[in-house]
């Protein structure tokens, strides 16, 4: 297993990340089909066809991140030793990109996201860049990053662009998108 980093307490759980590795594939799978259920509960498929296109949407939505994101961190968030989630981020001079944080149903509702994202949102605050999310316009999520302080700036599809500011940044420009 790769080296743990970033471990916080998240009462009354211990809270680490880890770099993905080539082994992670299965468990970043399932942590995707996760964040589909309640879509894919919809379709009248069977469960192999439901388990076929979810497979399909993660390797190209895996294959979309790493060839837009150059140098991004894909990291595996470990809850109590256990695989709980991923936290993808894109670190950029003036903006920090969180290009996806999701956990296992069984590990959210925990404060776990919360705490991760407060420790990014610090260092957004420590290195004055803004923090930004897109979100899909009906992911409850939305209610979370918005107590946070993000707030929407754009609609682009089925998405929405959310952005959290420091004080330190709040009169200047937004970067170019």
């Amino acid at each position: 297993m790769a080296a743990l980093t970033h471990v916080v307490q998240v009462a009354p759980h211990s809270v680490a990340v880890r770099d993905s590795n080539a082994g992670d594939g299965e468990f970043l799978c399932r942590v995707y089909a996760s964040t589909r259920t309640d879509e894919l509960a919809q379709v009248p498929w069977t469960h192999e066809q439901k388990e076929r296109f979810l497979r399909q949407q993660f390797q190209a939505q895996d294959h979309a991140y790493r060839n837009n994101y150059p140098g991004a961190e894909f990291s595996i968030i470990v809850a109590d030793a256990a695989n709980a989630g991923r936290l993808y981020l894109h670190r950029r001079p003036d903006e920090i990109r969180i290009m996806d944080i999701a956990l296992l149903p069984e590990f959210r509702g925990r404060g776990i996201a919360t705490q991760l994202l407060k420790q990014i949102l610090q260092e957004g605050q420590t290195s004055s860049r803004i923090v930004t999310i897109h979100v899909e316009v009906f992911n409850p999520a939305q209610r979370l990053y918005q107590r946070l302080g993000f707030s929407k700036v754009a609609e682009q599809g089925v998405y929405c662009l959310m952005e959290w500011r420091s004080h330190l940044r709040s009169s200047q420009k937004a970067p170019q998108r």
